[in-house]
């Protein structure tokens, strides 16, 4: 008799969460509902972050079953207070979802480089919204987290200061 066991694409999913801003008391709970998801091996290693005081951030790399990146994310945002992106990749391309508590949640899916896809619908449906082209440029860069990529781009580039001064040393 052949052992019944997962299919390999169920475990074909590589994924990254980074919190770029997360309060002290929040620590605890993060790290509970992460391995939750992942078991309890998963955790996070928190470092104080710059750019708000008070706060504090982490990167963690996974591997697991396909869709851990949305539950997380489904998780995470109902903290308020907590700025993240979760990216999941397979072997075809991926999803990302990113929160701020100002802008929500936005998700999207990506190619194999990382590149938001922008699939037929989402294009008809701006384009049946929007008459005059500002408002067609702005449906657009909604579906494509302009706004959350601005607000990401500072926290990013404090972390590849942080890897030039590590590697000048």
């Amino acid at each position: 008799m052949q052992r019944l066991t997962r299919s390999s694409k169920a475990l074909a999913v590589r994924g990254q969460l980074t919190i770029h801003s997360a309060p002290s008391a929040l620590r605890s709970h993060i790290d509970w509902a992460i391995s939750d998801l992942l078991g309890p091996s998963a955790r996070c290693e928190w470092t104080p972050q710059q750019l708000k005081a008070g706060t504090y951030r982490c990167m963690l790399s996974w591997r697991d079953r396909e869709g851990v990146a949305a539950a997380m994310a489904s998780a995470l945002r109902s903290w308020h207070y907590i700025v993240f992106e979760v990216q999941e990749d397979t072997n075809d391309g991926g999803e990302l979802f990113r929160f701020t508590p100002e802008l929500g949640i936005h998700r999207a899916i990506t190619d194999l480089s990382g590149a938001v896809i922008i699939n037929e619908n989402q294009v008809n449906a701006v384009l049946a919204h929007n008459l005059d082209e500002d408002a067609i440029r702005e449906g657009l860069a909604l579906i494509l987290g302009c706004e959350w990529e601005k607000e990401f781009e500072r926290f990013r580039g404090l972390n590849h200061q942080e890897l030039s001064a590590l590697r000048a040393i």
